[in-house]
């Protein structure tokens, strides 16, 4: 499980978290993804996507349930997600969730966050918060340090940026984890799709 994992792309995890919500094939997946505009986190082509369940299937996190043929359209195979690949993605969401050094990986995670229990996502998140927390004050030690031996500006304005980018963020996850923390926030899939949600499953099929 553990090479399995290690092996996992970003785009990997969106189609196994896609294939939780239920068999699809790899032009519905495309569409789905494009309705969500998941393209904001992984680069979404049909050569990406066809070759990414490709090697998901020989890992064995997916299988072909079927091919169907509409009309005059070109075969589709059908794939489920496999009890393998279910907890993969769920291990690698965790194994992202905290890492500082990886902000690709990050987002991914983050938007499938909502598929561990709360109280794990938390704990997960807190611990990401204290990695934050250390990485900004080193950030902000060394930035410091070079400003009080001479060291004009001008050469430090990526690290001031840096320096921005996590109080920010340490700002958010400070904002965030206790709403995640209260009870009366929506967690986990709702039970009763809503009808957008099967709006858009039935758009990416045609």
């Amino acid at each position: 499980m553990r090479d399995a994992v290690a092996r996992l792309t970003p785009l990997g995890v969106a189609v196994l978290t896609l294939l939780s919500e239920g068999d699809m094939h790899p032009y519905e997946m495309i569409r789905l993804m494009h309705f969500r505009r998941d393209d904001r986190l992984v680069t979404i082509t049909n050569g990406t996507v066809y070759h990414t369940v490709a090697r998901l299937e020989r890992a064995g996190l997916i299988a072909e349930v079927g091919v169907d043929r509409d009309g005059n359209r070109p075969e589709r195979t059908t794939y489920t997600q496999t009890d393998a690949g279910a907890a993969a993605a769920l291990e690698w969401v965790r194994r992202e969730l905290p890492r500082v050094d990886r902000p690709g990986e990050f987002r991914v995670a983050l938007a499938e966050v909502h598929n561990l229990e709360r109280e794990e996502a938390i704990e997960l998140l807190a611990a990401r918060r204290t990695a934050l927390a250390t990485s900004l004050e080193s950030v902000a030690a060394g930035r410091r340090h070079a400003l009080g031996k001479g060291v004009p500006e001008q050469y430090l304005i990526e690290l001031g940026r840096e320096e921005a980018l996590l109080e920010a963020e340490l700002a958010w996850m400070d904002a965030t984890i206790p709403r995640i923390s209260d009870p009366d926030f929506t967690w986990g899939r709702d039970a009763t799709p809503s009808e957008r949600y099967l709006a858009q499953r039935k758009a990416a099929r045609q």
